[in-house]
């Protein structure tokens, strides 16, 4: 049950993501058809493109970091033992929660504590910027959620911890997975 539902909830976020870069690809065309076979164009795309964008990047930090996508370097912590791997992995993920606490906490002092507060419109779409700058809470609360489920498996699962894709790995698998075998014919020339 509680399975289904995660799963749920991360088909829509790679929905939303998808649909925002699918926006953003869409307006920014149109615009360009608009510009240069029409010689005119919407006053407000360029903006919305900025908060689609803005949206896409900050949702897809958190994405980043359920995938392992984020790009580290392990060399070194490699070198340890698992425990040590771990030890490195939590305190990896405290800097992370540090970080992206700082950010969540000024975030919203921006967000709802000025321009809620004092009701900020966007330039040229005329909505309330508390709107398009909420993605900033909302990216930094999943962020914190994410790494504190990254924590949590560490701690219970004792996974390794490291929360980058593993690069030198997946070059390796890839090669050897593509590399002709001893029955394939030789190319050309060899």
């Amino acid at each position: 049950m509680v399975q289904r539902l995660v799963d749920r909830l991360h088909r829509l976020e790679e929905g939303i993501l998808a649909f925002l870069l699918a926006a953003m690809t869409i307006v920014t065309f149109t615009q360009v058809v608009a510009r240069y076979v029409f010689n005119t164009g919407a006053i407000w795309a360029l903006e919305l493109t900025s908060f689609l964008f803005a949206w896409l990047v900050i949702l897809g930090m958190s994405y980043g970091i359920r995938v392992h996508a984020h790009i580290g370097v392990d060399a070194f912590v490699k070198l340890f033992r698992e425990p040590i791997q771990r030890r490195f992995g939590l305190a990896v993920i405290g800097a992370g929660l540090l970080y992206a606490g700082l950010l969540l906490y000024g975030s919203w002092e921006q967000t709802f504590g000025i321009v809620f507060e004092f009701e900020f419109e966007s330039e040229d779409l005329k909505v309330p910027l508390w709107i398009p700058l909420s993605v900033l809470v909302i990216g930094f609360t999943t962020m914190i959620v994410r790494l504190l489920i990254a924590a949590w498996r560490i701690v219970v699962y004792k996974e390794s911890g490291l929360l980058i894709g593993d690069e030198a790995r997946e070059a390796v698998e890839h090669y050897l997975d593509t590399a002709p075998g001893d029955d394939a014919p030789e190319k050309p020339g060899q």
